[in-house]
């Protein structure tokens, strides 16, 4: 990795920093400079526009996500045993990673759901759904290896999944909730309970 490589990643980083504790609104070109340790116009040498920059953060937080959650999986056995170790890591990611606060893709897309169309948005957005489709690609695996109910609708598994999320996120962020972790994933297994082949025993429950 070049210096220059170097140099850009840590300008993200810091960028991300702020993004998780005061959304994509709190990122201001100055401020990132200082926090960056560099000067307003040595910035600019990085990004074209506020816009390129916002959607550079998306794109850093987006990877961000897949090394700290994805990455670390994929040795998993496939299944159920899979999508159980990536929502373990998924939920509370962010502080695992270094990140200050909350999950930077979360805290944008709570400022841009009324936003105007463009890059931005269009960016969370398509990255949501390559997100909420890499899921339902882990559902329905489950599904065909039986570990999950045969009829079972992965994208509303998923939808209900999501809501799991949110108020992890929420209530972990905003109500500093002790029980934040424990109800989340309480949340999930009652979830997964709920998604288990009719046929399944107590001590089948968890492959």
């Amino acid at each position: 990795m070049t210096k220059l490589e170097t140099t850009h990643q840590r300008i993200l980083w810091r960028g991300l920093e702020i993004v998780s504790e005061r959304g994509l609104v709190g990122v201001s070109l100055g401020g990132l400079a200082d926090r960056s340790g560099m000067s307003k116009s040595g910035l600019f040498a990085h990004f074209r526009s506020k816009e390129e920059l916002q959607v550079e953060l998306l794109r850093a937080a987006e990877a961000a996500l897949r090394r700290e959650v994805v990455d670390p999986v994929v040795d998993v056995p496939e299944g159920l045993p899979r999508l159980r170790a990536l929502v373990g890591r998924w939920l509370g990611w962010a502080a695992r990673s270094g990140l200050p606060g909350g999950c930077p893709l979360y805290a944008a897309a709570f400022e841009l759901d009324d936003a105007e169309e463009g890059p931005v948005r269009d960016f969370l957005m398509e990255s949501k759904g390559e997100w909420s489709w890499m899921l339902e690609g882990l559902v329905r695996k489950a599904v065909e290896l039986g570990h999950l109910g045969e009829d079972l609708d992965a994208v509303q598994f998923v939808w209900q999944l999501d809501g799991i999320y949110l108020s992890h996120h929420v209530s972990q962020r905003l109500m500093r909730d002790p029980e934040a972790d424990a109800r989340a994933h309480a949340a999930y297994e009652t979830l997964i309970a709920s998604s288990l082949p009719a046929r399944t025993t107590q001590q089948e429950r968890r492959p």
